[in-house]
């Protein structure tokens, strides 16, 4: 078995069926793959370490490939070009049968499909199947059946269609020759232990394959009416934050990976299927541009449900939960896997979940404010929830917290987590007849007040000549660009404008691209590449001081950043420009949106987004 731990992030495209994800790579290797959830323990791993699991299917001898999405989906063709023929391998994730519009996935069938075809010419073609459970820990027992086999070891067990014979080792091979014409269709099916899965036909696997297809393009024919610049990047990015979304909860994870690093060869690795407050809200927030979100009720009274204690007890909210709506993500490590490309710790779990981080009030009542339309039928419960964030943001402004960049070495006075408390008492003002929260607008108007005065106080350096990451500090922070963007300050303010200049010109690598900041002791040994969404940030708030040409310059430097199939990772290696950290990232997909739409309006003065196609 050939280690491919090392191989380029970019080289992966992304499969979902809005419950859990797969990578494969542009060689036709599928190398991640959790089953059935995006949270569940890996099956397929080779991303993480040479020895953790793959499954590849791709011709024996030399060859070309280019690949794409098939149009206004998430189903992926890949054609190898060789001396003799042209093979292309179809993959999908299953979103289950005549799954349409907004129940696209809820009741997806856990089943990965590969179909493979040979369009013209002769070609040999090689299948390699070795599962490995747990991350790698299990070598399980493979059972030849009638149809395929049988994968028994861990706490699941899988099944492999196949048509042809198998050879069975500590892995399923199963080398074979296509003729012009002649098609073959493979699907690996997830059941709970003990359980027998059931082999399909070849027809049963093609026909799912069609529905997917025809599921994910009622999806967006229902949702997607954004146009403007970079229309197609807009819509690519909607289905990407819609396949980051767990379907049976409404829950969204920040990316559906583990471990992949924001430095090569370093420490900075992190596990984030998990469902961020703040990540969620944003994604809620762009998808309002790139994918009309009705489904953001379902994830208001999953947040509530999830938080509703946390805001009954006075605490401070819990800043991430499991897509279930758990709470406790213990952090360890897996010492067995060498990380991509040597970088350890490979890291399940997230101990960010034990920080305090005040700026999610602000993430989620902006979300709630800019879904109004889209709540008016919220129950009593989650408008009390709502209500709460408020009174917490408002009681809990002038205390400390990790921020947003969820450092690890001491809590201080972030700007940002002022401003977002900012944000959360300003829209539940706007909120409060539709919350019934009449009696709270008194402490909310005093909270907001307080708040201003204290970031221009407190938040603006004159020897940074800018507002700065913390109270009483000189350090550049990018994300204090979202002070135009939630409407704290005009972009044209002249201490906002300093702020833009100092960050473009200060904050800006060489490749153009921006960091998050520079020399801040963040409690982690390294460094870290320039940063997409805050890229994303300067291109918006450009946009809103009217500099709509430098926006679309700042804007399209960080979209050629995306892969052959438009996915973006959280950042970007400043010396060889190669994506870097968890992938695809819903972070950057966000900022792609929104800064699209920040300079659409200002290159329009377009205020307001045709209606999506509603349901009957």
């Amino acid at each position: 078995m050939t280690g491919t731990s090392d191989r380029p992030i970019s080289d992966y495209a992304m499969l979902s069926d809005c419950q859990t994800a797969a990578l494969v790579s542009l060689d036709g290797s599928i190398d991640w793959l959790c089953f059935p959830h995006f949270d569940s323990r890996a099956v397929l791993a080779r991303l993480l370490g040479p020895q953790a699991g793959h499954w590849s299917i791709r011709p024996a001898g030399p060859y070309t490939a280019r690949r794409h999405y098939l149009e206004r989906s998430l189903v992926l063709c890949t054609e190898f070009c060789t001396p003799t023929a042209t093979v292309t391998v179809t993959d999908t994730l299953a979103t289950g049968w005549s799954e349409r519009g907004h129940h696209l996935g809820e009741h997806a069938p856990h089943l990965l499909i590969r179909v493979v075809e040979c369009t013209d010419g002769r070609a040999d073609v090689e299948m390699e199947f070795a599962p490995r459970p747990e991350y790698g820990l299990v070598r399980p027992l493979l059972l030849p059946v009638e149809g395929g086999l049988r994968c028994h070891g861990g706490p699941d067990t899988l099944g492999l269609c196949c048509p042809l014979p198998l050879q069975i080792s500590d892995m399923a091979r199963a080398p074979t020759c296509l003729q012009a014409g002649e098609r073959l269709a493979f699907a690996l099916r997830q059941v709970p232990a003990g359980s027998r899965p059931l082999l399909m036909p070849q027809e049963e696997i093609v026909a799912h394959l069609q529905d997917t297809v025809d599921g994910w393009r009622s999806w967006s024919e229902m949702h997607q009416s954004y146009r403007g610049p970079w229309e197609e990047l807009v819509h690519h990015s909607g289905r990407i934050l819609q396949g980051l979304t767990f379907q049976p909860t409404g829950a969204i994870v920040a990316a559906p990976t583990t471990s992949l690093p924001e430095c090569v060869g370093g420490v900075r690795n992190w596990d984030y299927r998990f469902a961020w407050v703040r990540d969620a809200s944003f994604t809620l927030d762009a998808l309002w541009v790139a994918a009309c979100p009705d489904e953001a009720e379902a994830f208001f009274r999953w947040m509530a449900q999830a938080g509703a204690s946390d805001t009954a007890h006075c605490e401070s909210m819990q800043i991430m939960f499991g897509i279930r709506g758990e709470r406790d993500l213990t952090e360890r490590e897996l010492p067995r896997l060498p990380g991509w490309r040597g970088s350890r710790p490979v890291r399940i779990g997230n101990g960010a979940w034990q920080q305090r981080q005040l700026d999610v009030y602000g993430e989620l009542l902006a979300a709630a404010h800019r879904l109004r339309d889209d709540l008016a039928a919220l129950d009593a419960s989650t408008k009390a929830f709502l209500t709460a964030c408020a009174d917490m943001a408002a009681a809990c402004w002038n205390e400390t917290d990790q921020g947003i960049w969820e450092v690890r070495s001491g809590p201080q006075h972030f700007v940002y987590s002022k401003l977002m408390c900012w944000v959360a008492v300003d829209r539940a003002l706007a909120l409060a007849d539709a919350l019934h929260a009449h009696s709270h607008i008194p402490a909310w108007t005093r909270a907001r007040d307080e708040i201003r005065a204290a970031i221009e106080e407190d938040g603006w350096s004159q020897k940074a000549g800018a507002y700065t990451q913390a109270f009483g500090s000189d350090v550049l922070d990018a994300s204090v660009l979202m002070m135009p963007i939630v409407g704290f300050l005009p972009a044209v303010a002249p201490r906002m404008r300093a702020t833009i200049d100092a960050v473009r010109d200060r904050l800006t690598g060489k490749d153009g691209l921006v960091y998050r900041y520079l020399s801040a002791d963040d409690g982690l040994p390294g460094e870290e590449g320039t940063f997409l969404l805050c890229t994303f940030w300067l291109a918006h708030a450009l946009a809103l001081a009217g500099e709509s040409q430098a926006a679309r310059t700042v804007f399209e430097r960080a979209a050629r950043c995306a892969n052959d199939v438009g996915l973006l990772a959280e950042e970007v290696d400043p010396a060889r420009g190669e994506l870097l950290g968890n992938f695809p990232q819903a972070f950057s997909h966000i900022g792609l949106v929104n800064a699209a739409w920040a300079i659409h309006q200002a290159e329009t003065g377009a205020a307001e987004l045709p209606l999506c196609h509603r349901p009957d």
